[in-house]
């Protein structure tokens, strides 16, 4: 049995005290009266830097520099609009009601608590639901093609884990078309010349200056040159860290790195072990992969997910399958919710279907580390339209939903239309992130963190369509409004090249990438990735233990310490070099890698996406324990070859009552 002292130290209790008292719903305007303001011309006067310009980071860059701050605005793409967010497929959240189903504020409010088993905070998932039906109008206003129904009003679908259709959407393209809002505005204010855009700069330290961030290292990525840059105030929206597992749905430059680095230079990191688990993603099927494809969850509005009821049927072809020999299994568990169910619940029981031996497709390999023994296991699914089809005809299903068929046909070479889609889950957002207040500053001062990089909004489990939500959220509406109150003792006294934090941030940069080039090992950087991959889509993934936590964290500590001595990173750094760029990360990946596995381990309980076996009920379902886990766990780095030290934020539901989720 594993003990505190053996991972980590317990530190002091952390509290968010930017929320004012009061009843929620005037929380948000309470602290934009609160918050100091900056008068137009002292605008001028000062600067911001913003990493990443997905929804989170793009939004955020365009109002601030039509607020009229200058704004400097970093991607490692060639362009902004490569920003992940572009992925994005099913739709985005807001509580307009539009279907008059009985939505509201607050009922949004609850779904998104209780989605992510009651693991956030209240006032930062009230305000998301408060602003989300100004975000559609934000973006209607910027020409986003939303899809709209025959009298013209712009039209709803269901997500998993709710029960009303709130759910706006552009076909299956709807992260794309909202990108490409942003992307226009930001476009604006960099022709205006209130944001400097920097592509294919990476960012790879932060720079403290007496106790305040206030500028950022990067790393050109085209010529190699290590560059500094200061402001006023560094905000952070660089996405989630999906990729520690190596196969994701994540694009195959998604990573840690910006985050981490903010991290080791002090800033707590929430509740990392939080992973989000999508069940409608295309199957592994071969040892050489590098990405997984996601099929967007808004398929289930009209896909039927189903397994064969005997193991002897799972190599038939589905369409041979009669009715009464196919197992609904979601709509059988789950009646209430069908194939809505959230997420978490979807994924675990689809992973359940392939364990008893009823999963469909290719047979996967796996090993059990304790035994050493292989098993092959069939892991996937049907999502079958058959039924829609029927009733709504295929020109109907093909408006809904043809670039996703499209997609799944060219990757599959199967037709979707003709014959059931084969799904299984994957990793895919990540709910943990760095420690926000409410203000969405992080521990550091001076340093915000956005979007998908903190922690704040989504407890142990995303539900569907909220990221999009929360990133534009972020962007347009709460970041523009909170940072006015820190930049109002602006600006600060700039720092020149000389400077010892300027230095100190640069040389740790070059250090580290002489380091990394000087190695010259045997194993490829791709090889030590996906091994640590493979361990921690195992021990810490769908379902996690703590005899498998504690393997994985050993391993992972071995693992790390053989990359730093045997890694090939092949070419130097004054030129393009994607090897160097991959090492830097999966570096960082390692370290991210153990604490997720700590914090797994540290959390007895089961909540979202985080099942631990010994914490069930006697239905399977996850079981939490409020009396000793209601709490975001926020990381703080202990030092080089210390422990992490752990502060608790205690979590208060005053507006929401705690209890078991059921959606039967």
């Amino acid at each position: 049995m594993s003990t505190n002292t053996d991972f980590f130290e317990v530190g002091a209790d952390i509290r968010d005290s930017k929320a004012p008292a009061g009843p929620i719903e005037r929380k948000w305007s309470q602290r934009k009266f609160e918050a100091k303001l900056v008068n137009p011309a002292n605008r001028r006067k000062m600067s911001i830097i913003v990493v990443g310009t997905g929804l989170a980071g793009g939004a955020a860059a365009a109002t601030l520099g039509e607020a009229g701050y200058n704004v400097l605005n970093f991607c490692y793409q060639d362009s902004p609009r490569r920003a992940h967010s572009i992925a994005a497929q099913g739709g985005i959240n807001a509580a307009k009601n539009y279907r008059n189903d009985n939505d509201s504020t607050m009922r949004l409010f609850y779904d998104t608590v209780k989605g992510g088993d009651y693991r956030a905070r209240e006032t930062n998932v009230y305000r998301l639901a408060e602003v989300s039906a100004n975000i559609i109008d934000q973006c209607v206003a910027q020409g986003v093609p939303f899809a709209r129904e025959y009298g013209g009003l712009l039209d709803n679908r269901s997500f998993g884990g709710v029960q009303v259709q709130r759910t706006f959407y552009a076909r299956g393209q709807t992260g794309q078309q909202l990108l490409i809002g942003a992307y226009q505005s930001l476009e604006r204010q960099v022709a205006a010349g209130t944001v400097s855009m920097y592509t294919r700069h990476e960012m790879m330290e932060i720079i403290m200056s007496e106790g305040r961030a206030r500028g950022i290292v990067t790393r050109n990525m085209v010529t190699g040159a290590i560059e500094a840059y200061t402001a006023d105030a560094v905000v952070l929206a660089t996405g989630g860290y999906g990729n520690v597992f190596f196969l994701s749905t994540n694009a195959m430059g998604c990573n840690v790195t910006a985050a981490w680095r903010a991290h080791r230079k002090g800033a707590y990191f929430g509740n990392p072990c939080f992973t989000q688990i999508h069940p409608t993603c295309i199957p592994v099927h071969g040892d050489t992969q590098s990405k997984l494809t996601l099929m967007s969850e808004s398929l289930r509005n009209d896909g039927r997910i189903w397994v064969p009821k005997k193991a002897e049927d799972c190599t038939k072809d589905p369409r041979q399958i009669a009715e009464e020999d196919r197992d609904y299994y979601l709509e059988r568990i789950y009646p209430a919710f069908g194939n809505l169910v959230p997420r978490d619940i979807a994924s675990r029981q689809a992973k359940n279907m392939c364990d008893e031996g009823r999963g469909v497709g290719p047979a996967v390999e796996e090993v059990n580390h304790r035994t050493g023994e292989t098993v092959s296991r069939r892991r996937g699914v049907y999502l079958d339209f058959a039924s829609a089809i029927g009733r709504l005809g295929r020109d109907a299903v093909e408006k809904k939903y043809g670039n996703l068929f499209d997609m799944y046909a060219q990757i599959t070479g199967e037709n979707p239309y003709e014959t059931p889609m084969r799904i299984y889950p994957a990793v895919h957002y990540t709910m943990g992130g760095l420690w926000v207040d409410y203000d969405l500053q992080s521990n550091l001062t001076g340093l915000y963190v956005t979007g998908e990089a903190n922690f704040s909004d989504h407890g142990a489990n995303r539900l569907g369509a909220s990221a999009l939500m929360q990133g534009l959220a972020d962007g347009y509406f709460v970041l523009p409004n909170t940072i006015n109150d820190y930049l109002a003792g602006a600006p600060f006294a700039p720092l020149g090249a000389d400077d010892p934090a300027v230095v100190e941030a640069v040389t740790t940069v070059k250090d580290r990438v002489n380091r990394l080039l000087s190695i010259d090992g045997s194993r490829t950087v791709d090889s030590f990735h996906k091994e640590l991959g493979n361990i921690m889509w195992e021990y810490c993934g769908m379902e996690r233990t703590e005899d498998g936590l504690t393997y994985a964290i050993g391993r992972i500590q071995e693992l790390r310490e053989e990359f730093w001595s045997n890694v090939k990173v092949t070419g130097e750094n004054e030129d393009f070099n994607q090897t160097l760029e991959r090492a830097g990360r999966v570096a960082d990946f390692f370290e991210l890698a153990e604490l997720m596995c700590v914090d797994a381990l540290h959390r007895r309980e089961s909540c979202g996406g985080h099942f631990r076996a010994e914490s069930q009920t006697e239905e399977g379902e996850a079981l939490r324990h409020d009396d000793q886990y209601l709490y975001v766990a926020a990381w703080e780095f202990g030092g080089e070859g210390n422990k992490p030290v752990l502060h608790k934020e205690p979590l208060d539901y005053e507006f929401i009552e705690l209890k078991q989720r059921s959606y039967k």
